[in-house]
């Protein structure tokens, strides 16, 4: 078989060609947010929001309505007893976030154990990428699509909110709405990669490729592309590794992140340690030879 026979061999199935796309828009949307969520420092709230979510997408299920409303209500419910929690006594926001996102999460799995369904709730919490409908597709890329043109177009306000939300509110800019309108795409994103890879490895697609990016560029505008550019390439990695070796394919998808981060980490040209000590060893043979 040759190097195009197995490119094409996957997509010979309609269904791996809806997990293609599927994960290709996860992947990028996913990447674009977790630019801001590693700027402001907000991996362990994309964590909480990520999981608080389940009890809010079952009950949306239960209801017959879009998960996207069931999401979005408990992502903010979450963020409101996490104030809650944190401004009431001497709990800590660390505390307090892990407190709620995990009683949320854990709500979730007794609806999911006492809800008659005729599908298996389960692939909310561990995605089904090879079960995805056109149906779910079509959700996938509306979601999707919504996510990524709100932060495309309100990139500079989320920017500046990031950096300086005192700057942000002399100028006009309301960092409180600002903070609520990233947790709303925070809890539709999560909706978007629910099918891809499940409500426990949604927070890895939400942090892994913004902390890539950072550790390969001080710009953040090269962010927003490295980002979704690196993911995207995971995700199809992941995908075609999944489908040869027979593993889980969203898992795989996130575990060739991980990989590539990993490598990231030790070689950037940059920040990567093996190149800091590199440098480090270089500068201190110049010195000695100076001397």
């Amino acid at each position: 078989m040759s190097i195009v026979d197995h490119l094409l061999d996957p997509f010979a199935y309609a269904f791996m060609t809806r997990a293609l796309w599927a994960t290709l828009i996860a992947s990028v949307v996913c990447a674009l947010l977790s630019c801001w969520l590693v700027l402001i420092g907000w991996s362990l709230m994309g964590d909480a929001v990520s999981h608080a979510v389940l009890p809010g997408v079952v009950l949306a299920y239960i209801v017959g309505i879009p998960f996207a409303i069931g999401a979005v209500v408990f992502g903010f419910v979450a963020v409101a007893m996490i104030g809650a929690v944190r401004d009431g006594g001497r709990v800590k926001e660390d505390a307090a976030i892990g407190i709620v996102f995990t009683t949320l999460f854990a709500l979730g799995l007794v609806l999911i154990s006492v809800t008659p369904s005729q599908t298996d709730l389960n692939h909310i919490i561990f995605g089904n990428l090879l079960g995805v409908s056109t149906s779910d597709l079509i959700q996938i890329a509306i979601l999707g699509a919504i996510v990524a043109v709100i932060l495309l177009l309100k990139r500079r306000d989320f920017t500046l909110y990031a950096f300086d939300p005192t700057h942000a509110f002399a100028i006009g800019l309301s960092p409180r709405l600002l903070g609520a309108a990233l947790l709303a795409l925070l809890a539709l994103t999560a909706v978007t990669a629910l099918q891809v890879v499940g409500i426990v490895l949604v927070v890895a697609m939400l942090i892994i490729p913004g902390a890539t990016a950072q550790l390969l560029t001080n710009r953040f505008t090269r962010m927003l592309v490295i980002a979704p550019t690196t993911s995207a390439l995971c995700g199809v990695i992941g995908l075609y590794v999944s489908y040869y070796q027979d593993t889980s394919p969203g898992g795989m998808v996130v575990l060739v992140q991980g990989i590539l981060f990993l490598l990231v980490f030790l070689f950037s040209p940059t920040h990567g340690v093996i190149s800091k000590r590199r440098r480090h060893r270089e500068n201190a043979l110049a010195d000695a030879a100076a001397a």
